[in-house]
């Protein structure tokens, strides 16, 4: 039995406790990029700000939404190579990319619904 459904969209927020429960702006605008584009199956979305707040180039800012750990698992990957699937999604948020106070940072976990299902059985 296929623990991915493709018709199903789960969305997972982890957030710290140092701020609200409820994704922020950029959070959000990731969710719906994605999930627009490429119609996950999964779509994970962890905002890992409060880790970085205390390096350098985070002082002084005043977004809490800089460091996203995303993982992505859609059909649409299929054929692709992790570089273009990367590609693909800094292509989706390249504004918020360059923006001062914007994301600063994405880790992406990228794979199709057979690649993941593959993972899951090792």
């Amino acid at each position: 039995m296929s623990i991915f459904k493709p018709t199903l969209l789960t969305t997972v927020r982890r957030m710290s406790t140092h701020f609200p429960q409820v994704a922020g702006p950029i959070g959000k605008l990731i969710e719906e990029r994605i999930s627009k584009e490429l119609v996950p199956s999964l779509l994970k979305i962890t905002n890992e700000s409060h880790i970085h707040r205390h390096h350098a180039p985070m002082q002084g800012g005043v977004s809490t939404e800089t460091h996203f750990r995303v993982k992505v698992i859609s059909d649409k990957f299929a054929g692709t190579t992790m570089i273009k699937r990367h590609r693909l999604i800094y292509g989706l948020l390249a504004n918020e990319m360059k923006a001062e106070n914007g994301i600063h940072a994405l880790a992406l976990e990228t794979k199709t619904p057979a690649e993941a299902e593959k993972q899951a059985k090792q």
